[in-house]
This record gives structure tokens, C-alpha cells and sequence, in this order.
């Protein structure tokens, strides 16, 4: 027998409410005290995770956000991993170009100290390693310094510890945001959407797809039941 599905409240109708007309993938301007990333800072990425050349066959990232639901880059397997020691978290401010906007600015996920977190577990192409972390750090960071630097951890995965790359928050970084209540958080993503698309898609997509590999967050299903009953009260109270 089938294992019965939960019902998301949030929905595809709630977020049509706060999509752009055009989703626009092309880098902004960088903000103020920041500059876009260059090739060159990328491979000088690479050559301090890495520290030289490195024969190893498997290279894995460790996704717990967007990157679930769209890979920067090819790999050539998937795993479900559990990391101890952090925890996904929307602390990542704020947002006013690809999510948000001045009016209403948006607050990303980032892994933030504490705590535990499932994800997916992305095995890159041995052969094509660097090609596939630099569009992997282009996507993640487009504009330096950034707030979420990539760190080695130690994700398991059935009977493996496996050693990943992945994005934790630098708490020192000015963009951390911390305190919030989930209500207040819930308040901030039934409003936020700029060129890439609203913070109620980004939502929808990492619990959908979370749900879809097993992963139930208890944090991002109430708030996506949050999210829906404000997007609800603003756009559907008059039906």
C-alpha cells in the first residue's frame, strides 16, 4: 500500500498571486559594498577547498534549499543525506533583488549552527569537476563577499559518511538574520517576489520537493500553512 501523501496548503494558486510576469535569470548589480565574482575568484575558490590538484573520483554537494529543486550544474547521482551540527534556516538577508524588492524584501534559506538537517546529496561528474563547481558558485555566489561561503562537512547517507560541499551562513557577514518568530517570517514570504520569482514559490518548491524525497521539515510545513493563509486573507478574502 502507498504511503499517504500529506496535503500542502500552500499551492500553485497562491503562488501565481506574487509571480513576476517575466522571471529574469540575469545577474543584477551587485549592492552597495559588493562586486559581481569573476572566473578567476572562482578557481581561487577551488584552489582553497581543494588546495591542488585532487585525484579523488567523487566530489558531492550537500543541498538543502533551492539547489533540491534546481541543480547549478549536472551530477550523476543523488543520495538523501543527514548533516549534523547545522540546520536550515531562512536567516540570509535581505533580499531586495532576485526574490524581493525595497518595498518588501526577501529572506533565503542558508544553514545556520544547530541542530540537524536532511537533504539531497549531489555527486558531480568526476571529469568535470571544476567546470560544474564554477557554474555551481556562480549561481551561489554571484556577487563577493559573500554571506554564505562554502564549507567542507560530514553528511551521512545510509552506512556512508560522506564528505560535501556545502553553504553555511556567516553569522559575521551583516546579511545573518536571527530572532524572528515563525509568524514574522511566515509575514515576510507572503509578500516578497522580485526578478527570479516570490519567496512563497521558493517555499513551495523546497517542501514540495522535500516531501517528494521523504524529508519532512516541521519548520517549513508550518510555514508554508502560514504562508498560504496570508496570501489567502490578502488575495482571496473578497471571493
Amino acid at each position: 500500500m502507498s504511503k499517504h501523501r500529506r496535503q500542502m496548503r500552500l499551492t500553485a494558486r497562491h503562488v501565481a498571486y506574487l509571480q513576476p510576469e517575466e522571471v529574469v535569470e540575469a545577474m543584477p548589480a551587485p549592492p552597495p559594498g559588493m562586486r559581481e565574482a569573476s572566473p578567476d575568484d572562482h578557481a581561487a575558490t577551488i584552489q582553497t577547498l581543494f588546495g591542488g590538484p585532487d585525484e579523488r573520483d567523487e566530489t558531492w554537494v550537500f543541498a538543502y534549499g533551492s539547489l533540491i529543486w534546481k541543480p547549478a550544474c549536472d551530477f550523476v547521482e543523488m543520495r538523501t543525506g543527514l548533516l549534523h551540527g547545522w540546520h536550515r534556516a531562512f536567516c540570509l538577508g535581505w533580499n531586495t533583488r532576485f526574490r524581493g524588492s525595497d518595498a518588501n524584501p526577501g529572506l533565503m534559506l542558508a544553514l545556520d549552527r544547530g541542530g540537524a538537517c536532511k537533504g539531497a546529496l549531489y555527486r558531480l561528474p568526476a571529469d568535470r569537476r571544476d567546470e560544474c563547481l564554477i557554474k555551481l558558485f556562480e549561481r551561489e555566489m554571484g556577487w563577493i563577499p559573500t554571506a554564505f561561503p562554502p564549507r567542507w562537512v560530514t553528511v551521512r547517507a545510509g552506512e556512508r559518511q560522506i564528505r560535501a560541499l556545502t553553504f553555511c551562513i556567516d553569522r559575521l557577514s551583516g546579511r545573518y538574520v536571527s530572532g524572528l518568530s515563525e509568524p514574522e517570517i511566515a509575514d515576510v514570504l507572503a509578500k516578497a517576489s522580485g526578478t527570479r520569482g516570490s519567496m512563497a514559490e521558493y517555499l513551495f518548491a523546497t517542501v514540495e520537493h522535500l516531501e517528494q524525497m521523504g524529508v519532512h521539515d516541521p519548520h517549513l510545513w508550518r510555514l508554508q500553512h502560514l504562508v498560504a493563509e496570508r496570501i489567502e486573507a490578502a488575495y482571496e478574502a473578497d471571493r
